[in-house]
């Protein structure tokens, strides 16, 4: 995505971002094939367009979001899209937007957001009526590093670990759940064993992904890890669980003695600005910051942490941030929030730059947050933090570009005509 910004009385610059579009995570509906989901997204991403271009007058960046919010999710809507695939579009002008601000102010995105360049103020979060947002941004103290939250798919052999800790200094771990409390424990067992030797002193999350059916059954997980010997190491370094129950239901019944026992946090259930305060009534403390979902909403969500107090919190969860614009972008959101971990799973399930021509000018521009060992220029993982001091650079979060002139336009949705707004 890039975007051409032209700031009143300073003049005009280029801004990008990049995102991966993931099938079948922003729409689930069984009905529609992970070819359709995507489709879904290139819509959110025209859409988008539209209602930001709908209006030629000066703003702020938050303001011309705010102003574009409304309309997209009504036209996506009306072409049958769940307001999470709604906030897609969105989110990726918005950090493209952001870009091209910075760079024409010839700032970076640490010092900018401080400032409030953006214009982000409480007008789509009317819980946050009279917080000091200015204040709040102004007070954030950007992180040095960001440590790597390391998943563990459901396919991933608990026994591999043992080899990557031997090469790789990882602390953090993501350990995704399948839903059934049997087998799920079973599989806990076993990366425990390996975690509670050869990883000390980690700290581990549990993805729930949607996969429980409702308290009742998660309860009885949580009883299961709490009666198992195996487990107690394990259960005593348990951060947090996030969005165990399908989106559909996670917010309809209230959590009782469950959000007691374990801190609960939505993801897929975050699908707009009043998800987190509605999470908050059912006993969720805690939501995830992912660029995917808006940049914006994350640092309002991170400022209700503040307006509320412990123990609300916000997690940094991954949608597969590929090598360059993606991941540094998002790096940088994190560190900005103050969250000391985040998932990074890019690097896992793709291969770096694999081979792109601009993997080189990354390398060059960024040196610790990408290693160029082995051939192919890929995130710097060894070490089990990624350093953030390299992106406080002109712009958002990039002194290098990917090769727009060798990328193809985007594919034209399908039959989108019959769903314009």
């Amino acid at each position: 995505m890039r975007a051409l910004v032209d700031v009143e009385g300073v003049g005009e610059a280029w801004g990008g971002t990049a995102e991966m579009m993931m099938p079948k995570w922003f729409d689930k509906n069984p009905s529609r094939s992970p070819a359709e989901t995507v489709d879904g997204l290139r819509r959110s991403l025209r859409s988008a367009r539209d209602a930001y271009r709908a209006e030629d007058r000066l703003d702020s960046a938050f303001g011309h979001h705010a102003a574009a919010y409304g309309a997209q999710v009504k036209a996506c809507r009306a072409a049958g899209l769940p307001d999470l695939t709604a906030a897609y579009g969105p989110a990726l002008i918005d950090k493209a937007v952001l870009d091209g601000l910075l760079r024409a102010l010839g700032t970076d995105f640490f010092t900018g957001m401080a400032a409030n360049v953006a214009g982000l103020d409480a007008r789509l979060t009317p819980d946050l009526a009279g917080f000091d947002l200015d204040g709040f941004l102004g007070g954030l103290r950007p992180l040095g590093a960001v440590a790597i939250r390391h998943t563990v798919g459901l396919l991933d052999d608990p026994e591999d670990l043992r080899g990557l800790l031997e090469r790789e200094r990882l602390s953090r771990f993501k350990i995704k759940l399948g839903g059934d409390v049997a087998a799920d424990v079973e599989r806990l067992k076993a990366i425990a064993r390996v975690l509670d030797t050869a990883a000390e002193g980690y700290r581990a999350t549990l993805d729930g992904n949607e996969q429980y059916p409702d308290a009742a059954a998660l309860a009885g997980l949580m009883e299961a890890m709490e009666r198992d010997p195996a487990l107690a190491v394990f259960r005593q370094h348990l951060l947090y669980v996030e969005q165990p129950i399908a989106r559909e239901r996670a917010l309809g019944e209230p959590l009782g003695c469950l959000a007691k026992r374990v801190p609960l946090i939505i993801d897929e259930s975050d699908d707009g600005y009043d998800a987190f305060p509605r999470a908050r009534e059912v006993g969720y403390r805690g939501v995830s910051s992912k660029s995917c979902k808006g940049l914006y909403k994350a640092l309002l969500n991170r400022a209700r942490c503040a307006a509320w107090g412990a123990p609300h919190f916000i997690s940094a969860e991954d949608l597969t941030c590929q090598a360059g614009l993606a991941v540094q972008q998002d790096t940088a959101l994190v560190a900005l929030l103050g969250i000391g971990h985040a998932e990074r799973n890019g690097h896992q399930y793709g291969n770096g730059f694999d081979g792109a021509p601009e993997a080189e000018d990354f390398l060059k521009a960024h040196p610790g947050f990408y290693t160029g060992e082995g051939g192919t220029v890929r995130l710097a993982t060894a070490g089990g933090s990624l350093p953030t001091a390299t992106l406080a650079v002109p712009g958002f979060a990039s002194a290098a570009q990917p090769a727009w002139d060798r990328l193809s336009p985007l594919k034209e949705p399908e039959s989108f005509r019959e769903f314009a707004p």
